[in-house]
């Protein structure tokens, strides 16, 4: 009995020993790759769009351009519908999701996630003339426009939204302007950045969720790669230290957003 206890704890120890190796293998693949694949929407502004030339920009592509430059390889952006864009990590799709994913429990459970790199409040927006409007208990039995899976989404339907689906904020916008919903719950810098671009565009802010300092957003990445995860970190305390993060945050929101 000794002789097989005394095998099956070194078989466990031989196991513990080895994980460290393969949770770095996401890191080396990455290296010897040379290219650090990022899964992102496309069409989330100011995050992660396509400008007028069709080109993917925002704030989320020029932090992870500046992440992978500091990994010492290239950016390779893969675009999927945020529905099923996590879910990219469990099949391999890419290296990580940079698409300003709020930091949860019930994702963490299943993933792992950088530190914080930025924070946004939810935001109720209407049209200018909406005067029924006010809160979001107000928004029980209305259109609300928004991603299923998203936490805006589950916080209008929370508050008795009847929740019409799209896949982004711009089909969320398109569909408030145009009459067909409501309002929309939606990511507060995304809204300044559309009114910094759109000021005539006849939409306003009734309220914002106060119930907690903000939703934090982190870089996601399939768990046991704490090489890949360690190296990310350093690669955000990097970039703010060196006011990289800095120039990104003016570019797209007028001022420092860093945490």
């Amino acid at each position: 009995m000794k002789i097989i206890r005394s095998a099956l704890v070194a078989a466990l120890l031989s196991v513990v020993a080895a994980a460290p190796a393969f949770a770095a293998d996401d890191l080396s693949q990455v290296k010897a790759s040379g290219v650090f694949r990022v899964g992102t929407e496309g069409t989330y502004a100011p995050f992660t769009y396509h400008d007028a030339s069709g080109k993917l920009t925002g704030f989320d592509v020029d932090i992870a351009t500046a992440i992978a430059q500091r990994l010492g390889v290239k950016p390779e952006f893969v675009e999927g519908k945020w529905d099923g864009l996590i879910a990219g990590l469990d099949v391999n799709r890419y290296d990580a999701v940079i698409n300003e994913v709020s930091i949860t429990d019930a994702r963490k459970a299943k993933y792992d996630f950088s530190t914080p790199y930025i924070a946004t409040r939810a935001v109720l927006i209407v049209r200018s003339d909406n005067t029924t409007i006010h809160s979001f208990d107000d928004l029980k039995g209305r259109k609300s426009a928004n991603t299923l899976t998203s936490n805006f989404g589950k916080l209008a339907a929370a508050h008795g939204a009847d929740v019409v689906p799209v896949q982004g904020f711009n089909e969320s916008i398109d569909l408030l302007t145009s009459g067909r919903v409501d309002a929309t719950i939606n990511d507060s810098l995304s809204f300044l950045d559309f009114q910094k671009h759109k000021p005539d565009a006849k939409l306003k802010i009734v309220a914002a969720d106060t119930t907690s300092a903000g939703d934090q957003s982190g870089v996601l990445i399939r768990k046991g790669s704490p090489g890949l995860l360690a190296a990310i970190d350093k690669a955000l305390v990097d970039i703010k230290a060196d006011g990289t993060y800095a120039r990104i945050s003016q570019k797209y929101f007028g001022k420092d957003v860093s945490q």
